[in-house]
């Protein structure tokens, strides 16, 4: 079978694209990337959520297409279920996809107030009330999840669907200076610490490419 293929955008911007591609490293599927470029009116228009629907990332594997970040998770899961990327007992499978289900479709505020930006630091950011409406709720589910878990991962001692889903966000917190509580800060540290976020931002600070709606002096 030849290799699976993972459509994506920009490393810096593109948070769908880091959610798929993130997935699939933790499932532990063999792929090879396909790079959009940000010039392309579709990729743009994904990037600054002006889109009606999200067609990056976009996996093809074993002539099968899937190309909505929920669906390539399930997908996933269904094909790599020894990664467990969904917890074990049906009341944590309950809890993980709905709060990757309110990630995927939720936090408007947020997405637009605080754009994914790996490259930028914004130290001192002024967060209005909307968007401080959705890191409060972020924040909400994290302590939570952590809480039922003992982490350091929202389900546990492994990273999974969930830590997938809320990755740009810990990027989100670190480039705007987002202040958090002792366990969210130590949430965040380790999601940033896994060696495939690292990889992801390592790449990300040598893409060249800019979107300058997504790249201002705030």
């Amino acid at each position: 079978m030849a290799p699976a293929m993972l459509t994506i955008n920009s490393k810096n911007y593109g948070s769908w694209s880091l959610r798929g591609w993130l997935l699939c490293k933790l499932a532990g599927l063999d792929f090879i990337e396909q790079m959009l470029s940000s010039d392309d009116p579709t990729t743009r228009a994904e990037l600054l959520l002006l889109s009606p629907s999200f067609l990056v990332p976009c996996l093809t594997h074993g002539g099968v297409k899937v190309w909505d970040t929920l669906a390539i998770a399930e997908y996933l899961n269904e094909v790599k279920p020894d990664a467990a990327l969904l917890p074990k007992s049906r009341a944590a499978r309950a809890a993980c996809r709905s709060i990757c289900g309110e990630m995927h479709s939720g936090f408007s505020n947020l997405r637009s107030a605080l754009p994914m930006n790996i490259k930028g630091r914004f130290p001192g950011f002024k967060i209005w009330a909307g968007a401080a409406a959705d890191v409060a709720r972020v924040v909400s589910i994290w302590n939570a999840s952590l809480a039922d878990s003992k982490g350091p991962f929202l389900f546990g001692k492994r990273p999974g669907m969930a830590d997938a889903m809320y990755a740009p966000v810990c990027t989100r917190f670190l480039t705007y200076d987002v202040k958090l509580d002792p366990v969210c800060a130590a949430y965040c540290d380790a999601v940033m610490g896994l060696p495939e976020m690292q990889e992801w931002v390592a790449a990300a600070k040598a893409e060249h490419e800019e979107v300058l709606e997504l790249d201002v002096e705030f």
